[in-house]
């Protein structure tokens, strides 16, 4: 006698407390992505509760990374997630058809959404780059006061004293 294979688990939902506790995210901030269109729970229980799966995970992590890591603005996050579902959405497409012409369609369209999150993240990439070169001046700038300081020099570039700090010192 042999065992009928067995039927495949549904996936487990969880309840947006448990999603909050794994992600490291408020439920606020779930319920808020959801308001957003960044992201739809999977299902709504018989009382109406939020339930997440193992792939609303994920893009809440990768929504978290974007946002906390990165310093990605929502309106930035929200362009991205839009362009990673075009391509899953080129790739059905492209497995779909074994037409030619349109396979080269959906290619040439991938490759303006990857393009378009090339120019995304190089953007992202400048603002960071000029903000460490900023930085960069100022450190270079108090290196210089340490070095007048340790040559008995008043920093050439220091900031004048007060009003009336010279006057107290002489009375």
């Amino acid at each position: 006698m042999t065992d009928a294979p067995a039927a495949p688990a549904a996936p487990r939902l969880l309840r947006i407390q448990e999603v909050a506790a794994d992600t490291g995210l408020t439920p606020r901030a779930i319920r808020y992505y959801e308001e957003l269109g960044l992201l739809a729970p999977a299902a709504r229980s018989e009382g109406a509760y939020r339930l997440y799966d193992a792939e609303d995970l994920e893009r809440l992590r990768f929504i978290r990374g974007l946002r906390d890591d990165a310093g990605f603005a929502l309106a930035d996050i929200r362009q991205l997630l839009e362009d990673e579902e075009a391509r899953e959405r080129n790739r059905e497409r492209f497995r779909s058809t074994t037409d030619e012409t349109e396979r080269r369609r959906i290619v040439r369209d991938a490759i303006a959404i990857v393009d378009r999150q090339v120019a995304t993240l190089q953007a992202k990439i400048g603002r960071l780059q000029a903000m460490a070169a900023e930085a960069e001046e100022r450190r270079g700038h108090l290196v210089g006061h340490l070095e007048d300081i340790g040559a008995g020099r008043e920093p050439a570039h220091s900031h004048p004293a007060p009003r009336g700090a010279g006057q107290r010192a002489a009375r």
